[in-house]
């Protein structure tokens, strides 16, 4: 702890926490996720951090996780090391509220519990981008988006001819290489890249004694082809192979899963009146299979099958009237599809159960600049789900900016919701009579920047999330209700899924960044009181496994020879456990070492140590985490 207390003086001292992890602001200066078009970062009314590729390489992040986590409101749990199950919260929703988009293909996978997406393996690879909007987006995004949209970008060529590639190694056996080629012309734009990585990991189980190891391949690819000076076809996929070893819930244990992952996207480009009208014609499809294994058993090692396909159809069209009016609207269809079965212990034949579930959406949101600085937009969508039916819901916000003080006042009001997953509805202990979560929130922000060398930031927000899913006990004793019988049988569960639950988020994020003579910093604070409004025994309680105080932390300095380096921190408060127990989850300070030395334009070593203290902590109860850990690498560009 001596290390971590000397570390957090030295930012408070510095006026650095609590902070917002404001990250360098990009080239271009534009966001495209809160529109799902460019706009100019100073006009958009929600709360969003943006990262490029020069703040992505100084954290020296393995998996996307380890960046996100960094970041205002974003909270992480883990069942051991890397590979293991992930669950990712922003400002207190759970993963499953959370969009994730990279390339502007959306990954989910229906299979799954939530019908979320699993960030277990996704790793940094080829990004150069992270987008990360916080709160109910669901006018644009769709189901899902309660506790907000992380959307990331690949690297894109600027050159004839480009590449990069990356080497690094660490404890744990850990091994990571990534490597990418592209290039530009005038009828073609492409860039593809590759990766592997390898770790013999940690026991998964807190009281485990043999290592858990992990291992993945992945690739990225995009093209753009010009048919025309108003014509385009944008083409991208990215695929991903995983095996991970975790253990039983006794301990150790031989059990292994795997994961397959691929999506897939096309998108036809027509710009219309002089550039002012964009269409936008694209058609997308993911695929993810897991399966999990065990060894001891004899006749049938695989115990779990699942496979989650969606595909989309999109449209969308920005039409420009002015550098004061835009509008953007479109229309959707997602057809999602989900087979899985848990096999007995048997050579018989196994039914893999199909079950789906279709949703047609239109939207349109209007952006407006009134006067010099103030921008206001507004927007609706409307969905209509073959199993529930129609959802409608409804944004607005606000942003002005004062050029002449660095100043910028922002506030929104948005509305999400969250159709149940395939799996809710139709595995063995799902509800066809479930219906959406719905939520709806507001936040109100300001934005001071001090020249180019001081920014601060804060920001209120609050949710309410109404109509959760969670699992239902059937009675113990007595006569059992309809919803006790598996739908379409005779025989009993002992649970079933249903719209129970409320909750109530709300907290403030306070950040700062710093850049003055090669002196740099950065800090952020996140107060989340994140309850369970069900009526009951939990009624007032924090949510499982949401921490309600966040901190990081980044000093460092950057030295003219090229060296550079820095102490960061990260803390986490008490969480509980689970819903309704009583078991805490202690806190924890981390402290972490970066340094970084250009040796040659484009050639670059760099390395770190991870958790200095060797802290022993844990993010959910009886598993694992990683404790101190070395790694040292090289990256080049070409």
């Amino acid at each position: 702890m001596r290390i971590q207390n000397c570390v957090g003086a030295l930012l408070l001292a510095a006026g650095l926490v609590p902070g917002a992890a404001f990250a360098e602001e990009p080239s271009d200066g534009l966001v495209v996720t809160a529109f799902r078009t460019p706009v100019a970062e100073d006009r958009v009314a929600s709360s969003v951090t943006v990262l490029d590729q020069a703040a992505i390489e100084q954290q020296q992040p393995l998996a996307l996780t380890d960046l996100l986590v960094r970041t205002p409101g974003i909270s992480l749990s883990r069942n051991g090391g890397y590979g293991t199950t992930t669950t990712l919260r922003i400002r207190g929703a759970d993963s499953g509220q959370t969009v994730m988009v990279i390339d502007g293909m959306r990954l989910a996978d229906p299979s799954s519990t939530a019908g979320g997406y699993g960030f277990a393996n996704l790793f940094i690879d080829d990004l150069a981008r992270v987008e990360i909007l916080r709160g109910p987006q669901a006018i644009l995004w769709g189901s899902d988006a309660i506790g907000g949209v992380i959307n990331v970008q690949t690297a894109r060529a600027t050159r004839p001819i480009e590449g990069s590639a990356s080497f690094e190694a660490g404890t744990h056996e850990t091994l990571s290489a990534r490597a990418a080629v592209g290039g530009t012309s005038d009828f073609i734009d492409w860039r593809v890249s590759g990766s592997t990585f390898t770790t013999d990991g940690i026991s998964a189980r807190a009281s485990g004694t043999e290592d858990d190891g992990y291992r993945r391949k992945a690739a990225s690819g995009s093209a753009t082809l010009h048919f025309a000076p108003t014509v385009s076809l944008d083409l991208r996929g990215y695929w991903a192979d995983a095996r991970n070893e975790f253990d039983s819930t006794s301990g150790d244990a031989p059990v292994y899963g795997t994961t397959r992952e691929w999506s897939a996207y096309a998108g036809l480009n027509v710009a219309l009146l002089d550039g002012r009208f964009l269409n936008r014609l694209a058609i997308l499809h993911s695929d993810t299979a897991r399966d999990n294994y065990d060894p001891r058993r004899k006749l049938r090692p695989l115990n779990f099958d699942a496979d989650g396909r969606v595909r989309r159809y999109e449209y969308q069209g920005t039409f420009t009237a002015s550098d004061a009016v835009q509008l953007v609207f479109g229309a959707e269809r997602e057809e999602q599809r989900m087979t899985n079965a848990s096999p007995a212990d048997t050579a018989a034949p196994y039914a893999r159960l199909p079950s789906e579930a279709n949703t047609n959406s239109v939207y349109g949101q209007v952006r407006l600049t009134l006067v010099e600085g103030l921008t206001v937009n507004g927007g609706v969508r409307h969905d209509d789900q073959s199993r529930f039916g129609g959802n409608t819901v409804a944004s607005a916000g606000a942003a002005w900016s004062v050029a002449r003080t660095g100043t910028r006042l922002r506030a929104s009001y948005d509305e999400g919701y969250k159709a149940p997953s395939l799996y809710q509805l139709f595995s063995l202990y799902g509800s066809t009579a479930l219906r959406p979560e719905e939520a709806k929130g507001w936040e109100a922000g300001i934005d001071q920047k001090l020249g180019d060398i001081l920014t601060l930031s804060a920001t209120w927000f609050e949710r309410k999330t109404d109509n959760l899913i969670d699992f239902a006990y059937c009675p113990t004793a007595g006569t059992l209700p309809e919803v006790c019988y598996v739908p379409g049988t005779d025989e009993t569960r002992f649970g079933y899924y249903a719209n129970v639950r409320k909750s109530h988020a709300k907290g403030i994020e306070l950040g700062a960044s710093l850049n003055w003579r090669g002196l740099f910093a950065t800090g952020n604070y996140s107060r989340i009181v994140a309850e369970d409004r069900t009526p009951g025994a939990t009624y007032g309680v924090q949510l499982a496994r949401v921490p309600r105080n966040l901190a990081n932390g980044e000093l460092g300095y950057a030295f003219p020879f090229g060296l550079k380096a820095s102490v960061a921190v990260r803390y986490s408060g008490r969480t509980f456990d689970r819903a309704g127990s009583s078991l805490r989850l202690d806190d924890y300070w981390l402290t972490d070492l970066r340094a970084e030395w250009k040796l040659l334009e484009g050639l670059t070593l760099y390395g770190r140590v991870e958790n200095v203290g060797d802290v022993d902590y844990q993010t959910a109860n009886g598993y694992g985490s990683l404790g101190r850990t070395v790694y040292a690498g090289i990256r080049s560009r070409f």
